[in-house]
């Protein structure tokens, strides 16, 4: 099981992030991304809402960061750590915009990006965009089989009954063959059209127990990832075997890869925890091994 990064910073949530996160600055998530990619973490994320409504604050926080300019600044400060978007709504935009915004990330990061995607829930949201809301489902469905085609392709074309395109040009295009899209969500729907139609589901709000009650129900190709927060919250530093163990049974429950979730109360904690949890579990899902050392850059040190 490889680790990755639940990015701090970029969203805020009273209950859930440290209260260092909330005058954190870019300079701060960037010292989050070096660490981590030095590490060997898998990726970092970043969501996607242009406005929550005010009801909703409570309940989702109301801070989201928009991942194109964010990832554009991580990926200049990192060499192999994944850029995955934890996500975008695919209601919001025309594939072939994700197509180039994206693809151009892929370029500028060297085919690093991760496509995390999902159907929406935000009516409000929705209305406000003026995206159909009441059959966002097959509209996703069918966006997903859109993207497939247009992301790698300098001249896609696609018939659907929703999106038809064909005698454009597209340049840059992901410089990936097949640039990863996963599908969010915390339905057993949501789960069945990411094997139908992705490369992984990265769920949210689903207790590990209900994950492997669900893909037990799927068959899931043997590359298939599944992307799932820790069973519980982690304190390599303080109480290393709770800790061995909590990893162990996020794998258990069908994790691939796995978001540690700390208890961390300043910036210099959470990176400290960073580097603890990778004494403890390889974070590249690799036998463990002498790891870069600060500022190294690898293959030159």
């Amino acid at each position: 099981m490889k680790l990755a990064v639940l990015s701090p910073v970029v969203t805020f949530h009273p209950a859930t992030h440290g209260e260092w996160e909330r005058d954190a600055t870019i300079d701060d998530l960037a010292a989050v991304a070096v660490t981590a990619d030095r590490l060997g973490y898998h990726h970092l994320t970043c969501s996607e809402h242009v406005g929550i409504p005010a009801a909703e604050v409570g309940r989702r926080g109301a801070r989201y960061w928009d991942p194109l300019p964010t990832f554009g600044y991580v990926a200049a400060r990192t060499t192999r750590i994944r850029l995955a978007t934890h996500v975008l709504v695919l209601g919001y935009h025309h594939p072939l915009a994700i197509a180039k915004r994206y693809g151009t990330l892929d370029v500028v990061s060297g085919g690093r990006l991760v496509l995390g995607v999902g159907v929406g829930s935000l009516r409000e949201e929705f209305d406000l965009l003026g995206a159909p809301f009441d059959d966002r489902g097959p509209r996703a469905d069918e966006a997903l089989r859109a993207l497939r085609a247009a992301m790698s392709e300098p001249e896609p074309s696609f018939r659907g009954e929703h999106l038809r395109f064909e005698g454009l040009v597209i340049d840059p295009t992901a410089v990936q063959d097949r640039v990863p899209i996963w599908v969010g969500g915390r339905t057993l729907r949501s789960l069945r059209r990411a094997v139908a139609l992705a490369d992984g589901w990265n769920p949210f709000a689903v207790t590990g127990e209900q994950v492997r009650t669900w893909l037990d129900r799927v068959e899931p190709p043997a590359d298939f990832d599944v992307v799932l927060p820790t069973v519980a919250t982690l304190d390599p530093l303080g109480d290393p075997d709770p800790t061995r163990e909590a990893l162990a049974a996020t794998a258990g429950c069908g994790a691939t890869i796995a978001y540690p979730r700390f208890a961390h109360h300043s910036l210099a904690h959470y990176l400290e925890c960073l580097e603890a949890l990778a004494e403890l579990h390889d974070p590249t899902g690799s036998v463990p091994g002498p790891r870069p050392s600060p500022g190294t850059v690898p293959g030159q040190g």
